[in-house]
């Protein structure tokens, strides 16, 4: 029996956070423009293709971006929007194909494998960028082929506001003309050393003995020559809303001792929040879970913006609590959740003093993997200790 034929699509949205900040402020449409802040701290989280062709990058400092570009125009931004407008995306990608892979805040794999018995796949992959444009004003761009590698190289290819279609069997074809720094994970060091091993083109790498390569770069040196090739298979991993990351306390004594409880929720929040960075991922999801003396048990959940960030987290777990304690009722278990979960990318942690946050936290985490988690706690989390048991 054959194997089935697979279709890949891969979408991606063109300068996502500029496109946001123009369906709101049309008439900067085709001037240098930078989301982030522009003081002497500040960092680019993202800029249009006109301010890219002066040479500003996203992460580049928000003083150099000036003297590249001094009429650059900088934007605040805002991470509700861009929660908002992704949510758009993913409801009508969700609503269109079987299968699909959410693989950041602006970026997604379709399986469109099967599709062809119904549908040309090509022409349903087009009438989707068509529905996505129509429906939210964004631009976006496609890549569409046998493998995740293949449509993403395409829709790079593809920008702005494109798309690429690659047809099976004619995947080296398009890649080997191309420079080895165009395959996604080449960082400019293995540009650097393949290089100095005189390797330019994909084409050459393609044709370098695996050999070679592994004594170079290790099993990554297999894998270069694989993408080199081509070779590709592997899947588009369903987004589920109900992939989650969770953590629970059972009291040993049923309490309603508001500032334990409330000590006892950080370091839940704590907790998962560390298993959130550890997965480099942001939420767009918090549940609280609260199990009163009598067992009875409820939950509440909302919608929040993208984040990593305890103490945002922090300030909505409270806020859910609020909404669910029955005053004076003792509670024997907490619990608190993050789903709607997505890979983090560093254009959502470049604003304002999120990314110093980040950092910090990010140094905690360190600290606690290195000496174990009990070594840093917050001020809060150490009163009122009553010891609970992890469920």
């Amino acid at each position: 029996m054959s194997q089935q034929q697979r279709y890949i699509a891969h979408f991606d949205l063109d300068a996502f956070f500029v496109s946001v900040e123009l369906l709101k402020k049309p008439e900067l449409k085709g001037k240098p423009l930078i989301v982030g802040g522009d003081g002497q701290r500040g960092i680019v989280a993202a800029c249009s293709y006109e301010a890219r062709k002066y040479g500003i990058q996203s992460a580049m400092p928000a003083m150099r971006a000036k003297q590249l570009c001094p009429n650059a125009i900088f934007l605040k931004g805002s991470y509700a929007d861009y929660s908002h407008y992704s949510r758009m995306v993913t409801q009508i990608i969700a609503d269109s194909v079987p299968q699909f892979e959410k693989a950041s805040i602006d970026e997604f794999y379709c399986d469109m494998t099967g599709m062809d018995k119904f549908f040309g796949v090509s022409q349903y992959t087009k009438e989707l960028r068509e529905k996505v444009i129509r429906e939210t004003g964004l631009p976006i761009s496609y890549g569409l082929s046998s493998s995740k590698l293949v449509s993403k190289m395409a829709t790079n290819e593809a920008k702005p506001n494109g798309f690429l279609e690659i047809p099976t069997g004619k995947e080296t074809a398009f890649l080997w003309p191309m420079t080895v720094d165009k395959i996604p994970m080449v960082g400019k060091q293995t540009e650097q050393q393949l290089k100095e091993l005189g390797i330019r083109t994909i084409k050459q790498l393609a044709e370098t003995p695996i050999l070679q390569l592994e004594q170079q770069f290790g099993k990554w040196g297999k894998r270069l020559w694989e993408k080199a090739n081509g070779i590709d298979d592997n899947p588009v991993e369903s987004y589920s809303e109900q992939k989650s990351l969770s953590h629970e306390n059972t009291f040993h004594e049923d309490s309603n001792d508001l500032p334990f409880l409330h000590t006892a929720l950080l370091k839940l929040t704590e907790e998962t929040a560390y298993d959130l960075r550890q997965e480099e991922r942001l939420t767009g999801c918090v549940t609280v879970k609260l199990r009163y003396a009598d067992f009875t048990t409820v939950s509440k959940q909302e919608v929040i913006n993208y984040t990593a960030l305890d103490d945002v987290l922090f300030a909505k777990v409270k806020d859910l609590f609020a909404k669910l304690y029955k005053k004076g009722e003792k509670i024997r278990l907490l619990g608190v959740r993050f789903s709607h979960l997505i890979p983090m990318t560093i254009q959502m942690n470049l604003f304002d003093n999120a990314e110093e946050k980040l950092e910090l936290y990010k140094a905690v985490d360190q600290l606690k993997t290195q000496f174990g988690a009990a070594i840093i706690t917050k001020a809060g989390t150490n009163a009122n200790q009553n010891p609970g048991k992890k469920d």
